[in-house]
């Protein structure tokens, strides 16, 4: 059985020695700040401290003793040091045996050091008997331990119908893509269960060895909320559909709503429509008119110089013509035949089968992979990928693929710089003034009542703004990290990508100099590398 190194005090008539006894079996080596503590605790007025330390030092093979004191010092008592781990979940006692003519400890001894130790809670009765009935001074015992709190569990909300927004359109086996059976939508009928929720569990406190109180990380509270045509169950832990139409999250309130039809196209006869969920446009939308609608927004004619806000998808049968001031922006997805002279921004991907002359920004992939599958002109943006048949066009067309990096990530980027050189300004403007009154103060002159609330708050917004700059200037650092070092996105050509296009991958530039085939660009070690496709 493996025993701990120990240590006791002897007085002899040539002085005090302090004798060193080896671990047994694997056992723990002395702890020299240990033996120092226990030390200064009982020896007043000194000792060999240095040849004490440099003896400790030395392998311990065989009982050693060390002359400490050339005096002969009082007997010394059986002695515990008690230590509390960290987060004062135990307090741990290290015993020392008495010299020649010490006392032995008792219980009401070592509850009164750990008194004054500062344990309060959870004394361990048991081993401290034990202790006292067999005395071992090889290893630590554990004198208290404290009441460790529950964890509670956070409030969970089940959905029972499909809340991904990731799905794709297929491809047909000629390639062209398959624009007609998408599945994106969530059917639901009256009575239909919605969602149900778990409500969250509270953990119960804890006690530490100290007294203090050990709390349970905080849990996450959540409710049902809901929209119109949804019943709540009466405890409100579940969530009925009242209509027959689909169901959609946004963050975590729950939407059932009818679809919206125009017949025709949207255009004088209708003027702009804004609606709760989804829309369905069987015509065209013309120039000039917008759709904003909460769910999705299908258009199974074409788009042009419109509007169109969507906090699900945007699905376009046949594709928009933006006459350089169409907008198309979804929360989700936009997928379309063809995009021309438009801006477009998606929470989720992009999938067309022909980009032009557009500015296209997606969170995921941007794919143009259909019958054409061309991307010609513009800037195209994606936080993973791009993938294309051909980019550019053999005119040497100007055309920009931003890969990577999320496209939300540069913007923020960029506003915080701005925002920076708009708190300097600030603080340059309130600097001023404290100046000036601090001026006033100093020669003596006893300000009015609202000069110095103006003092004041000047000081109080110095203060504010630059714990605000701070913030920023953190918050930008961990931004251009993530954009230096990210190493992700893929530029995937399955034809050409001519000269006149310009890859950024992450930070890495590259300019396509020579008609480039079959191959995908990412980025390796800092720099645009091409690999086959």
């Amino acid at each position: 059985m493996a025993k701990s190194a120990y240590v006791k005090l002897s007085v002899r008539p040539n002085g005090t020695f302090l004798t060193l006894y080896p671990p047994v079996d694997g056992g723990r080596n002395l702890i020299i700040d240990e033996v120092e503590t226990y030390l200064d605790k009982v020896i007043l007025g000194g000792y060999e401290k240095v040849m004490v330390r440099e003896e400790l030092k030395k392998p311990l093979l065989a009982v050693r003793d060390v002359l400490i004191k050339q005096e002969q010092i009082p007997p010394v008592n059986e002695t515990v040091i008690v230590y509390i781990t960290g987060e004062r979940l135990v307090a741990r006692g290290r015993f020392y045996p008495p010299s020649e003519g010490g006392r032995l400890l008792d219980k009401e001894d070592i509850v009164s050091e750990m008194i004054r130790s500062g344990v309060k809670y959870g004394v361990a009765e048991a081993n401290i008997a034990d202790f006292l009935e067999n005395r071992q001074y090889t290893d630590y015992v554990i004198l208290a331990e404290a009441t460790r709190q529950v964890e509670g569990s956070d409030a969970e909300i089940t959905y029972f119908f499909n809340t991904d927004l990731t799905q794709k359109p297929r491809v047909n086996e000629d390639g062209s893509v398959d624009f007609h059976h998408l599945d994106m939508i969530s059917t639901v009928s009256a009575g239909d269960l919605l969602a149900e929720l778990k409500p969250a569990v509270q953990g119960k406190p804890g006690i530490d060895v100290c007294g203090g109180l050990l709390r349970p990380v905080k849990v996450k509270q959540r409710i049902l909320r809901v929209g119109k045509n949804i019943k709540l169950s009466e405890d409100g832990l579940k969530a009925y559909s009242e209509v027959n139409g689909h169901a959609t999250v946004e963050g975590e309130q729950i939407f059932v709503s009818n679809m919206y039809e125009v017949p025709a196209n949207v255009d004088t006869s209708t003027g702009d429509i804004e609606y709760e969920g989804n829309v369905l446009v069987h015509g065209n939308v013309l120039a000039g008119f917008s759709i904003i609608a909460k769910g999705d927004i299908v258009v199974e004619g074409v788009v042009e110089g419109a509007n169109l806000r969507a906090g699900g998808h945007i699905i376009l049968k046949r594709g928009i013509q933006g006459m350089d001031r169409g907008v198309l922006h979804a929360n989700g997805n936009v997928i379309s035949r063809f995009i021309e002279s438009a801006t477009v921004e998606a929470g989720g991907y992009v999938s067309a089968d022909a980009i032009m002359h557009s500015n296209v920004s997606a969170k995921g992939d941007v794919t143009v992979d259909g019958k054409k599958g061309f991307i010609t002109g513009g800037v195209i943006r994606s936080g993973s990928m791009v993938s294309a048949k051909t980019i550019g066009s053999s005119m040497g067309t100007s055309t920009n693929i931003e890969v990577g990096i999320e496209p939300a990530i540069i913007t923020e980027y960029h506003e915080l710089g701005k925002e920076q050189e708009n708190i300097k300004d600030e603080q340059e403007k309130n600097l001023q003034v404290l100046m000036a009154l601090a001026k006033r103060i100093k020669l003596g002159e006893k300000l009015p009542p609202d000069k110095l609330l103006q003092f004041k708050k000047a000081n109080e917004a110095k203060e504010r703004m630059e714990k605000y700059e701070e913030e920023i200037v953190e918050r930008m650092k961990v931004l251009k990290e993530s954009i230096d070092n990210y190493e992700g996105g893929i530029v995937k050509v399955s034809s050409t990508a001519h000269p006149g296009v310009k890859l950024t991958i992450s930070n890495a530039v590259y300019y396509v100099k020579n008609e480039t085939s079959y191959c995908r660009f990412v980025k390796a070690e800092g720099d645009v590398k091409i690999e086959s496709y």
